[in-house]
């Protein structure tokens, strides 16, 4: 039942949430529709048997998730706290409660909990059944 609503949700949510009417018993919130990621790559979606994950992620204050890069797109909607995303080319995208994020793909990036409460992040993985979410790159040092 509880994946059925959520595979309900994120059909309605990819069309735009036109598949449900509003009316005084439903409202709908539009929180993004996007072709591109935050970086301005177009969003490609990997070949394979299509797999969505969700996860809340949440990163202590003055956390980081340290530099790593994602294989297939990500989509997050910021639930609390401030983040600060860095790319390894130096531009940075910070966020706060309530924004949302098209996450960049085989860019290798950053994230930074830069307030003074926890981040908690609602993230939604769409890939392909095998791969993983993200790579870590512990020894990597931005120029």
């Amino acid at each position: 039942m509880k994946k059925g609503l959520c595979l309900l949700w994120l059909a309605a949510w990819a069309l735009g949430a036109q598949a449900i009417d509003a009316n005084l018993a439903v409202r709908v919130t539009p929180l993004m529709r996007t072709q591109a990621s935050w970086d301005g790559q177009p969003i490609v979606y990997p070949p394979g048997t299509a797999e969505a994950r969700m996860l809340i992620v949440e990163i202590a204050p003055g956390g980081e998730t340290g530099w790593h890069e994602h294989a297939v797109p990500s989509f997050a909607y910021m639930l609390a706290g401030e983040l600060e995303v860095s790319l390894a080319d130096g531009r940075k995208n910070r966020l706060k409660a309530g924004d949302t994020l098209a996450e960049v793909v085989g860019v290798i990036h950053n994230g930074r909990n830069v307030g003074s409460e926890a981040v908690r992040i609602l993230v939604f993985y769409t890939g392909a059944a095998g791969l993983p979410l993200s790579k870590a790159h512990p020894d990597f040092r931005p120029q």
